[in-house]
């Protein structure tokens, strides 16, 4: 469990910055009540109060609006401080200390006076002032102005040097790191012949890596230990059957477990303490469901553990290795069930009803209690634990957002460590010797919790190799001795990109049209003033998804391109509720969209994007996202870029992967049904209505995609080419959804990048 998929995720989040918004650069007029929030009844020499001066700071010196739990998160890190009195008149000292922690030059060690002193220094507070002085409403004004001016002085306009859309796109070098069960060996992504390989190397010797796999096709797109051997996963041209293969140390034995055509494999438990054998799935029998297996890895042989009889969607082992649970779905909802051996038969141990999710993460040690995920009966996802009677204990829950993933200690039996994401990664702590480390990690690499992340721990959790990441920095890897205290760097991602030159990722949050608080991001170009810039919207995929706060190449690229980029997660987006994913519920081409066009309108009445040349790229959902926003608001948009996307939903529906044959009611639910909802699905399908399109487009898809076919871009592309519309298409032979191999990457990001250069500037 330590590695859950969510976690590579939630490497990308990172410490929050504060940007200055574009309405600094409007003249500030004497007492402009409607610029700074302030009413019409109150008197310019009136007193403020200390949450009237946080509410007026926060819409002013960041882009979070709209009323929102994620505010007083901001503020408790702005205040340092739960107890102040929020309502009582703010002082020059407590205004200081505000301002200094929004503008990010915050000292944890300051004092009121420290703080003071540096607002004084660096031109807040224009005027001699005591700590304990109040602040009038001309005055916050003025103050607010500083900041403002203070935000944007190094600010010359002139953007950074270009940088190539190969050091962007080429792969970026070592990545991956896992330590061997017995601490002594570490594997790891590395380059040879142009595709991601595995390497293993000693942990404490300067020695020679050694290449265990010799992928010349595809990329390895996941690895990890079982006793001495390394297992790894490998598709064929991007068509998502992926198959398990072994190898040595050496090398020299590289061998395919499951050798079955049209096969996708799953791992259910690696089988700690068990010899050469794991528990896998497989749609061996049936290709929409997966039965489970016991597979040894030396001889290849499978030992048929589990029949799926056609409606479970996901399994769990217990300690011994023993499949004690299974999920049971129509689609929509869903029972967890529960034997107490192999011999017995399941039987209903929680029934969810529609929205409910529960995901089983572990058993304890003595297999007597159920660690899981949870929204049953509530809105946010809590982290609880089950016993064997179905009685459940909730164990952490955050009011905002819902938790993430956990962190499970084997020698302690204990989850140490919940994880949630607001608008960067946060940790929330059980095991104090846990949080110590952490802490010690925060203080030698000198890094906020949201840079930091648990990549691998050994099973009594003393050593780590981590990794230290952000919004300008793709990361590096460190390996850790909690017991030694010593810290050794093993590699830097991408070293070749000057991280000076990298843009900010700014969280935002806007107010939709029908009153939703939507969040997202925008990346400003480096080193250039927030003002009339060519915008790229970036819808994610999913759409049952979201964006989080990190690294993102192809947005990095079109920030030093000069374009400012906007993400935003719409409704339907995992991680703020069920509410507000099923929000999105039959929305395609409707309110999701709304809540798209709105962050565009957004970004256009804050000054920060000029009307006239707005773009939007996407995909997957992304890509429908960007057709139907040139085919329902074909005003709004000067270029546009499909990439893998729908184009007609009857098809889509038509052509899912039959493993995601037990979702298909939760696709009718979520989408519409094709015959219920026909009039609705013809509707919001972008080639049913392809005569309204003008913006200029450029589609590229993969020929083997399992889940977007290449039919859907086929489709786009020949009734706007019958129209007489030009339209550039880029297709690959050798790609499924989206492209993996690293020249295909390289040529499809130039490509875009000279269409959006083409159109948009």
């Amino acid at each position: 469990m330590k590695k859950q998929a969510l976690l590579a995720a939630m490497a990308s989040a990172l410490l929050v910055s504060y940007p200055l918004s574009a309405k600094a650069s409007e003249t500030v007029r004497s007492l402009d009540r409607e610029n700074v929030g302030i009413a019409e009844n109150v008197k310019v020499d009136a007193p403020i109060s200390v949450q009237d001066f946080i509410q007026y700071t926060l819409d002013e010196l960041t882009y979070q609006h709209g009323s929102n739990e994620m505010r007083e998160e901001i503020v408790k890190r702005w205040t340092s401080n739960a107890d102040w009195n929020h309502d009582k008149n703010i002082t020059k000292g407590e205004l200081a200390k505000i301002l200094i922690h929004a503008l990010q030059m915050e000292d944890k060690e300051k004092t009121t006076a420290d703080y003071l002193q540096t607002a004084k220094i660096h031109g807040l507070l224009k005027v001699y002032s005591q700590a304990e002085e109040t602040v009038t409403a001309e005055e916050m004004e003025s103050i607010i102005h500083n900041a403002k001016a203070f935000a944007s002085k190094d600010v010359d306009n002139k953007g950074v040097k270009e940088i190539s859309v190969e050091d962007f796109m080429k792969n970026p070098g070592d990545f991956g790191y896992e330590m061997s069960p017995d601490g002594e060996y570490i594997s790891y992504s590395s380059e040879w012949e142009n595709r991601m390989n595995v390497f293993v190397k000693k942990m404490h010797e300067d020695s020679e890596p050694i290449r265990v796999t010799s992928s010349t096709d595809r990329d390895i797109v996941a690895s990890f230990w079982k006793d001495d051997h390394i297992l790894y996963l490998k598709d064929n041209g991007g068509d998502e059957n992926y198959h398990l293969y072994s190898s040595g140390f050496n090398g020299q034995e590289e061998r395919d477990l499951t050798p079955y055509s049209d096969v996708r494999v799953q791992l259910i438990s690696g089988l700690s303490g068990v010899k050469d054998e794991i528990l896998i799935g497989m749609n061996k029998e049936d290709p929409t469901v997966f039965d489970v297996y016991r597979l040894n890895i030396k001889t290849g042989e499978l030992d048929h553990v589990a029949k799926n009889p056609g409606n479970i969607g996901g399994w769990l082992a217990d300690h011994d290795g023993k499949i004690r649970i299974a999920i049971e779905t129509d689609g929509v909802n869903s029972t967890i069930l529960y034997r107490e051996t192999e011999k017995d038969e399941f039987k209903p141990f929680v029934q969810t009803e529609e929205s409910d999710a529960i995901t089983p993460l572990a058993f304890s040690k003595d297999n007597q209690s159920i660690y899981a995920l949870s929204n049953k009966g509530r809105d946010k996802t809590e982290l609880v634990v089950f016993d064997l009677d179905a009685n459940e204990k909730v164990l952490y829950s955050n009011p905002q957002v819902d938790v993430a993933n956990a962190f499970y200690d084997k020698k302690k039996d204990a989850i140490v460590a919940g994880a949630y994401i607001t608008d960067k990664l946060h940790y929330a702590f059980f095991d104090k010797d846990l949080e110590r480390i952490f802490n010690q990690l925060e203080d030698k690499l000198q890094v906020s919790e949201s840079e930091l992340i648990l990549n691998d721990y050994n099973e009594d959790m003393t050593k780590f190799i981590v990794l230290v990441s952000s919004d300008k920095e793709f990361g590096t890897y460190y390996y850790y001795d909690s017991t030694t205290e010593e810290l050794t760097k093993l590699t830097e991602l991408a070293s070749w990109l000057d991280r000076d030159a990298m843009a900010d990722m700014h969280p935002i949050s806007y107010q939709s049209r029908d009153g939703l608080t939507i969040h997202g991001y925008l990346t400003l170009p480096k080193n250039t003033k927030p003002e009339n810039l060519p915008l790229i919207v970036n819808p994610h995929g999913g759409p049952w998804a979201r964006d989080t706060w990190g690294f993102n190449s192809e947005v990095q690229l079109l920030a030093n391109r000069g374009y400012a980029v906007l993400q935003v997660n719409f409704r339907s987006s995992i991680g703020y509720g069920k509410a507000f994913t099923d929000a999105g519920d039959k929305q395609w081409g409707l309110k999701i969209q709304d809540d798209i066009t709105d962050g565009v309108q957004w970004a256009i009445d804050q000054g920060i994007a000029d009307p006239d040349r707005v773009g939007i790229y996407g995909a997957s959902f992304g890509g429908y996202a960007t057709l139907a926003g040139i085919t329902f608001t074909p005003d709004l948009y000067a270029a546009a870029v499909d990439y893998v996307g729908v184009s007609n939903i009857f098809t889509l529906l038509d052509t899912i992967p039959p493993y995601w044959e037990t979702m298909r009611n939760d696709l009718y639910k979520r989408v519409g049904h094709p015959v219920e909802d026909k009039e609705l699905l013809e509707a919001v399908s972008p080639v049913f209505h392809a005569d309204k399109i003008k913006t200029p487009l450029f589609v590229a898809q993969g020929a083997n995609d399992p889940r977007v076919n290449q039919a859907e871009s086929d489709q786009i592309v020949e009734a706007l080419r019958k129209r007489g519309v030009d339209v550039e298409y880029m297709l690959k032979e050798n790609e499924g959804h989206g492209f993996q191999n690293e020249e295909n990457r390289i040529e499809f990001y130039n490509a875009m990048i000279d269409f959006f250069d083409k159109h948009l500037k």
